[in-house]
């Protein structure tokens, strides 16, 4: 790489290829989760563990640990977090215990709420504006669609060849180990100067935004998509099993479809917002998510073979603007605390949801209802971004941090 000609690139390419191996071990949950319940005999309430035990230490890694990004560093936080997620990674090749794994990937869980606020409060440091930290928040969540469709396909090339889905941690974690030695050898930009009477960042400042109205408002917001989401990749695998219907190649490639259409639209989103507005492009996208799911509600699982995997392309866009506009809202010195605090959301509403989604499935029998709540989910987001298009209440707080390099 040619750092004088981009002092930058190594750190944007490290963000870059962090998001790319976590997509890949998280959104590859739904292809495993039919493994381990015909390989340990488990409910589905007991399999979801698998995506909700590392969901909960993401939450308690972003609320707890999510300061030290600004405290302790960005480098140092990032190569601790990466460091945990490979030794965490490798332990899996020696582990046959379906509670070993719940354990390990609890671990991977704390590891990630480091190195992604981290990297989060890094964008701070490398963008000129909000408008180009919204447009590479996107860039790098189009990364991470990448890898969400990597990860699942690995699985599924693993499993055809006889070969245990636990390499695909392996992998990941020589992947990560890779990214390790370039954390610790890449040149880092000096953090932004602080705003005058700002305070040093602690766990004090975390707590304290959990009652600002922008940091919560963004958060439940956030939350809200995250519970749609999840509901795709951790369950439309168990909903599309039994399918039975003229699409059967579809429904076999439906959520490697979803994610290859949620990348595209990551990728997309840059255009998107020279074109539109944010809150437009808000509305417009969460009310194709509801559709969608509307739509499988009236339809069933026939309609949800082409529904559920479109619906990833009005997803892409969503949660890397909520998430960029809710960090734009803070000066630069408070993005660890606050991403942190998104990232809580992020990942309760991660855990919760399908978690919830398991419950009611295993009681009524069937995962169909389970998506009745998904469906809730997806049209309290619509309103929520319809009452964000026609208020706008971000912003005064965006205009006040619109220069983040100052």
């Amino acid at each position: 790489m040619n750092r004088t000609h981009d002092p930058l690139q190594t750190i944007r390419w490290l963000t870059y290829m962090m998001f790319f191996m976590f997509a890949m071990t998280s959104d590859a949950v739904g292809m495993i989760i039919p493994e381990l319940i015909e390989e340990f005999n488990l409910s589905m309430t007991q399999a979801s563990a698998f995506h909700y035990a590392p969901m909960a230490l993401i939450a308690f890694s972003g609320l707890f640990l999510g300061f030290l990004a600004d405290s302790f560093g960005r480098k140092q936080t990032i190569m601790l977090g990466l460091g945990i997620f490979t030794i965490c990674c490798f332990l899996f090749a020696v582990s046959s215990s379906f509670s070993i794994f719940v354990v390990l990937l609890s671990c991977i869980g704390l590891a990630i709420g480091l190195f992604k606020t981290g990297a989060l409060a890094l964008l701070g440091d490398i963008s000129k504006n909000n408008l180009e930290h919204t447009k590479t928040m996107n860039l790098v969540e189009g990364f991470f669609g990448v890898g969400a469709i990597v990860g699942p396909a690995l699985v599924s090339f693993l499993i055809t060849q006889q070969v245990s889905w636990t390499y695909l941690y392996v992998i990941a974690g020589v992947l990560c180990l890779i990214l390790t030695l370039i954390a610790w050898r890449a040149d880092y930009p000096k953090p932004k100067k602080l705003e005058e009477h700002a305070k040093p960042a602690s766990l004090a400042t975390t707590m304290s935004m959990m009652k600002n109205p922008y940091a919560l408002g963004f958060s439940l917001a956030i939350a809200l998509y995250v519970a749609t989401e999840v509901a795709i990749y951790v369950w439309m695998p168990t909903l599309l099993g039994d399918y039975s219907g003229p699409w059967q190649l579809l429904a076999t490639y439906a959520l490697t479809l979803f994610f290859i259409l949620r990348a595209a639209g990551r990728f997309l989103a840059v255009w998107l917002l020279n074109h539109f507005s944010w809150q437009a492009a808000m509305l417009y996208l969460s009310l194709g998510i509801a559709l969608c799911y509307l739509g499988l509600i009236f339809g069933g699982v026939d309609w949800a073979v082409f529904l559920l995997p479109l619906s990833g392309l009005f997803m892409s866009m969503i949660y890397p603007t909520l998430n960029s506009k809710g960090i734009s809202c803070f000066a630069v010195q408070q993005h660890g605390a606050v991403a942190g605090v998104i990232l809580f959301f992020t990942a309760f509403s991660a855990a919760a949801g399908p978690l919830l989604m398991g419950v009611i499935s295993d009681y009524f029998g069937h995962i169909r209802y389970g998506f009745y709540l998904a469906t809730g989910f997806a049209c309290i987001l619509f309103l929520a971004m319809l009452y964000n298009y026609l208020r706008n209440p971000a912003e005064q707080a965006l205009a006040q941090h619109s220069a983040l390099s100052h």
